[in-house]
């Protein structure tokens, strides 16, 4: 059952000015309930435009966007309600930290809701378990808490109010190694135990090879690919003149296939290749025994 979709969505910047530009041109995609979605593509792409026109932060010009079948814009009134229901994440969202402690800014969104005080403490509680914020930090201000607590202080923000599509915009910037993994991770479980629907914008495509089960490849304003992703990572030569990268694994599968040795296109992991290549070593092994 598809949660999103998008009906010759097209959103311009500047109509009908002498700096128009379109930002997402006649989008038809469809997103099923629980998919973990991964959006790519160079900067100035659409990607964010189209995130921001999931939950109802941009209008479109023209075309729709459907959340369960309901063009959200159905009601513009009531386009708040869309909000509780498509979380948005966005880049560095620890900035949007401003209450006197971390408890009063993850159960802002819950507040807002008109939900129960009991409710808004049972959800200010797992959001933070979600993302690993100690009790014990929730009467802190979130002022005081280190650059990742910080980030993950405000993802249980979004996280409390339950959205059953969650859209993460580059969520690991500016992180270092070991607070991206940690990041990921929580969000995976997140995932994992909620079956909700995620969508993940990244520029780092290691991140989105190892969480997406789709993505969504953006280019100049249209989708220019949207598949699993082992088939999109297929087609490393066009994502790369399309000015993306992938994984570094991948690009030295890639080069061993551009060298004549017969491997699989698509492989997204060090364990996958690592695989891979112990077989056709014992494979050449054997044959070379015989």
């Amino acid at each position: 059952m598809n949660v999103l979709e998008t009906e010759n969505l097209r959103f311009v910047y500047g109509e009908n000015t002498p700096f128009e530009k379109v930002a997402v041109d006649n989008l038809n995609i469809s997103i099923e309930k629980g998919e973990f979605v991964g959006i790519i593509g160079h900067t100035g792409s659409g990607k964010s435009t189209l995130v921001q026109l999931f939950n109802g932060l941009l209008k479109p010009s023209t075309g729709r966007v459907l959340l369960n079948d309901v063009d959200i814009w159905e009601k513009p009134k009531e386009i708040r309600k869309i909000r509780f229901q498509v979380g948005m994440v966005f880049q560095y969202p620890e900035y949007q930290l401003f209450e006197e402690t971390v408890y009063k800014d993850i159960s802002f969104g819950p507040k807002n809701m008109g939900l129960s005080d009991e409710e808004i403490d049972k959800r200010v509680r797992d959001a933070a378990k979600f993302v690993d914020l100690k009790d014990s930090l929730l009467e802190k201000s979130p002022f005081e808490l280190s650059g990742g607590e910080k980030r993950r202080a405000a993802i249980a923000g979004v996280l409390a109010m339950d959205p059953e599509v969650l859209i993460l915009d580059e969520p690991t910037a500016g992180l270092d190694p070991m607070g991206r993994d940690v990041l990921l991770s929580h969000i995976h479980a997140y995932h994992k135990t909620r079956q909700n629907t995620i969508l993940l914008v990244s520029h780092s495509m290691e991140d989105i090879a190892r969480t997406a089960d789709r993505i969504l490849v953006m280019n100049e304003s249209k989708a220019a690919m949207f598949s699993n992703t082992a088939e999109v990572f297929s087609h490393g030569k066009e994502l790369i003149e399309m000015g993306l990268q992938v994984p570094q694994i991948t690009r030295i599968m890639m080069s061993l296939r551009e060298h004549g040795y017969d491997i699989k296109p698509g492989i997204l992991t060090v364990e996958e290749a690592l695989q891979v290549l112990l077989q056709k070593i014992e494979k050449e092994g054997a044959a070379h025994g015989s």
